[in-house]
């Protein structure tokens, strides 16, 4: 979008379709609820569970987990139904409530409309107390709404800069060891000048451009410059006076400013190959960069604009149907998948951060001294999604049943100040745009 332009008003409803393409229209039926309670049970019998069909080790890691449990015992049997990625949540909005499974995965960001939409039920009643406690406080923040425990993941996320060290060094870039000397934005611009001096191509940045930042790439990967910039996307129910505010257009300036420093990557080879000395993703790709590099790999975090490093952070979740009859079984099943064997196996699978501490506290690549030490560091610091302070770094995407539309025009937003978009104009838009939508939707508030 060109300066000056107007941007149509879309509802959660239609940004729903637009930018959480997994999820259906008919999520925004009208929800009123707060996650209707789910009844107790016998604790024995068959339940039904869903999840999303992810890459091969993940679906076998989650198979494993179910026929370890139902051969365990036999008080309570699970039926496991994997759905295609493709389909998964498009599949929940679109079923009734009372045809939902017992137990279901959800991605983090969906949950709130989930709840909303009365088809989760808070777990507090069902899971034993040890599994709550062991659940990292990042992971139970971006499960909780209004003081309930929506929901648990066996697995967190979570977002830093690799850097080649061998490129570093030769262009005599000196380069943070931790949070507490977090590149400031300034020294980070300098970097990669630096950086991209020393480059054939003058290209040193890859910021994942190929995945577009009309997306929750784009919403994921950078709304930590807002967060860090003393911004945020939503702040009681209102984008205006928190998104649009000089420091966060003058942060997202910056962010504008290094596109003639992007390797657009189309490849996806551009940090792997050299082409590119920095690149800003998240942990997924340190299996592919580790094997690259080598020695040469350092893990680095985002810089500072201003209030501290910032990450996002969240992932795939754990829930109960809403309409359950048997929440105690269910209880149970949960209970069995997020202790230590299954959750090292799934995060062994997939390389993704423990979601539980003291399975955290023992992974050969999170725990102190691990090569990824630093996001495990990271999500210890966690902010939730609105005390984001200088205190914390890990901030988890806004827990709302309209996050649809907020990632919607975030993400637009940014994608056009990255064509060239005033960062001002393209804020104020956005803005504006997310507070009419909550308008029009009574703030999406519980009835």
């Amino acid at each position: 979008m060109k300066p000056g332009t107007t941007r149509s008003r879309r509802t959660a409803c239609t940004a729903l379709a637009l930018v959480l393409p997994l999820t259906a229209l008919a999520a925004c039926g009208g929800g009123s609820g707060t996650g209707t309670s789910a009844e107790m049970g016998s604790g024995t019998g068959t339940i039904t569970v869903w999840a999303h069909q992810g890459v091969k080790a993940e679906a076998d890691a989650l198979q494993d987990a179910v026929e370890s449990f139902n051969s365990s015992q036999e008080k309570v049997q699970v039926k496991l139904t994997l759905i295609p990625d493709a389909d998964y949540t498009k599949t929940i909005t679109t079923t009734d409530a009372s045809r939902l499974p017992d137990v279901m995965e959800f991605d983090g960001p969906t949950m709130a409309n989930f709840v909303y939409n009365n088809k989760l039920a808070p777990i507090g009643d069902y899971v034993s107390a040890g599994t709550l406690a062991n659940a990292t406080d990042a992971v139970k923040a971006q499960g909780e709404i209004n003081g309930k425990q929506y929901g648990l993941g066996m697995y967190d996320s979570g977002l830093g800069v690799y850097g080649n060290k061998k490129l570093l060094e030769a262009a005599g870039v000196e380069y943070p060891e931790g949070l507490s000397d977090a590149w400031t934005a300034a020294e980070f611009t300098d970097a990669v000048k630096k950086l991209a001096a020393e480059d054939p191509d003058g290209k040193s940045l890859d910021l994942q451009e190929a995945n577009g930042y009309a997306s929750e790439w784009g919403t994921y990967g950078f709304a930590p410059i807002v967060w860090s910039a003393g911004g945020s996307l939503l702040e009681n129910g209102k984008a205006e006076g928190v998104l649009d505010t000089p420091a966060v257009a003058s942060a997202l300036k910056t962010f504008q400013s290094w596109k003639k420093y992007v390797d657009p990557n189309t490849d996806g080879n551009a940090f792997t190959k050299g082409r590119a000395a920095l690149s800003w993703v998240g942990h997924w790709m340190y299996p592919t960069y580790s094997e690259a590099l080598g020695d040469d790999l350092v893990v680095l975090p985002l810089p500072d604009f201003g209030s501290g490093p910032k990450t996002g952070q969240g992932s795939w979740a754990w829930g109960i149907g809403a309409g359950t009859k048997n929440g105690k079984a269910a209880g149970a099943f949960l209970d069995s998948l997020l202790n230590d064997t299954n959750v090292t196996a799934m995060t062994t699978a997939n390389g993704a951060p423990p979601g539980t501490r003291s399975a955290l506290a023992a992974s050969e690549l999170y725990k102190r001294g691990g090569p990824l030490q630093l996001f495990a560091d990271q999500l210890s610091k966690p902010c939730g999604d609105s005390a984001v302070d200088e205190s914390c770094v890990a901030v988890t995407r806004p827990i709302t049943a309209g996050y649809p539309t907020v990632t919607a025009e975030f993400s637009q937003a940014l994608s056009d100040v990255y064509g060239g978009t005033d960062p001002e104009t393209a804020l104020a838009e956005a803005a504006r745009a997310i507070d009419q939508d909550f308008s029009d939707n009574d703030g999406y508030e519980s009835q």
